[in-house]
């Protein structure tokens, strides 16, 4: 049966292949620790974070690495983090709780979160793990909690109102950039309302992925920067924060096809490609097609290091901005989370179930929910592996839809069709490659009273050995 829908062929590390060609292994973690499970490897992570280190040291810039690490909740990461000499960024009082358990240094240590309360700034304190500050309102109970332990503490100011093209980029977070220096000069002064926070640098993170509103921010910042320093407030950094993209797909030109095949299969008499012709955020009205589709970019020529780069050595007043950050001695900092985890994770899931439903579609049930592979991202646009207990010699392919384990018309694992190598059979596995970023953890849910995920650790010497996570963040381990 010819496929009606373009392949999005996902790329796959060499220990991915390794892993996913032993059907054998893969079957026993199933057997031990129930469908699904997350696998992760850290060689990737140690590699990801060298590219920008690499990068950073070819233009001669003072950096800070922090991971995000929102973006999956393993402690293997942060003992790697601690091992490889790079931070994390916490955004929660027990992301915090694991750094220093981990053994990491406070400096080497962020905190970001959307909402810091008292639980979490006094924390902070006690363990001199400085702060991100987002409006007033934490100033004064960041002050309260210094004054009542006659402190200080290090401390930097989350900015907004950048101007791009004319236009004011809007963010929810931050102070106004145009007012913070009025705000730090009355405050934070001797006598000042918040004398106990020792000013050290500016923070900013911009939705969406565009390098030169980027460069514009960056830009912006570094003017901020020498204005605080003509008043005696000298920062010692610029945190750019994360959306760095990263790149998911082995060809562009399947990117552009998905895209086209996508709006003519929302047209009449074309077939779907879809569940039922989801739009994927598409806007169908008459027989146009309007909008973009509301799914994460998963092709780009331009990812991870390259993408900082291009922020780096963009022009401000006929230099590259790297000239003034080392001409200002300020260290750039930024916050990677999907693209320091590239090729860190795969999730497998077995097949308990087949069925047509009243209109012919193949329904493939999986033993997950679609929690587990879930994200802001309209769907997750990879074709996963397929690796089935018995290989037929025939080639007999088939289109199949993945569905989850709650009750809801809508429990998809994937809105896409899929094709598949032959007709699956119950206990086949599928692997869905890449999803250490964001996907396996970020929405994770237990309705229904359905068991997490489990989160294992692999290593391969002569032969693959398998840790969960919470076993595996030992100093012999962990290297």
């Amino acid at each position: 049966m010819p496929s009606t829908h373009p392949k999005l062929t996902p790329i796959v590390h060499s220990w991915i292949k390794d892993l996913t060609s032993d059907g054998s292994f893969l079957q026993h973690c199933i057997e031990q620790y129930g469908s699904p499970v997350n696998i992760h490897n850290l060689i990737s992570f140690e590699q990801n974070y060298l590219r920008f280190k690499r990068m950073f040291h070819k233009y001669g810039v003072s950096n800070k690495v922090f991971f995000a690490r929102k973006a999956n909740k393993c402690k293997s990461f942060v003992y790697a983090a601690k091992e490889y000499g790079f931070g994390v960024d916490t955004t929660s009082l027990n992301e915090m709780k694991d750094c220093i358990a981990a053994g990491l240094d406070p400096e080497k240590i962020t905190v970001t979160a959307a909402i810091k309360n008292m639980a979490i700034l006094t924390y902070a304190v006690d363990n001199h793990i400085p702060v991100t500050l987002d409006n007033e309102d934490e100033c004064q109970l960041l002050q309260q909690i210094l004054e009542e332990r006659d402190l200080t503490l290090a401390v930097g100011f989350r900015i907004t109102g950048f101007v791009h093209k004319g236009e004011k980029l809007y963010s929810r977070f931050g102070f106004d950039l145009a007012k913070l220096p009025v705000f730090l000069r009355s405050n934070l002064k001797e006598a000042g309302s918040y004398d106990r926070l020792l000013f050290r640098g500016l923070h900013f993170h911009l939705s969406g992925y565009s390098i030169d509103q980027r460069i514009s921010a960056l830009s912006q910042s570094l003017d901020l920067a020498e204005q605080l320093l003509k008043h005696g407030l000298k920062t010692t950094y610029i945190d750019m924060g994360g959306g760095i993209l990263m790149n998911y797909l082995k060809h562009g030109s399947e990117w552009v096809e998905f895209h086209e095949t996508l709006k003519n299969s929302l047209l009449p008499h074309n077939d779907e490609i879809t569940f039922r012709k989801d739009p994927l955020g598409l806007v169908k009205i008459d027989k146009q097609i309007y909008g973009e589709a509301n799914v994460y970019p998963y092709y780009n020529e331009v990812n991870q290091d390259k993408f900082v780069e291009k922020i780096i050595i963009g022009q401000k007043e006929g230099f590259p901005i790297y000239h003034h950050l080392k001409r200002l001695q300020i260290e750039l900092r930024i916050e990677p989370g999907r693209s320091l985890l590239e090729q860190c994770g795969i999730t497998v899931a077995k097949v308990a179930f087949r069925k047509r439903d009243i209109e012919g579609r193949l329904f493939v049930g999986l033993e997950m929910s679609r929690m587990q592979l879930f994200s802001s991202s309209a769907d997750f646009l990879l074709d996963p592996l397929f690796i089935p207990i018995e290989k037929k010699q025939e080639e007999n392919p088939c289109e199949v839809y993945f569905v989850g384990t709650y009750c809801l018309e809508q429990e998809l694992i994937l809105k896409r069709k899929i094709q598949l190598p032959q007709f699956p059979q119950i206990g086949d596995l599928v692997c869905f490659v890449n999803t250490a970023g964001y996907m396996m953890h970020f929405y994770e849910s237990e309705a229904h009273l359905i068991d997490l995920a489990k989160n294992l650790v692999v290593e391969k010497t002569h032969r693959w050995e398998v840790y969960e996570d919470s076993e595996y963040v030992t100093a012999e381990n962990v290297r």
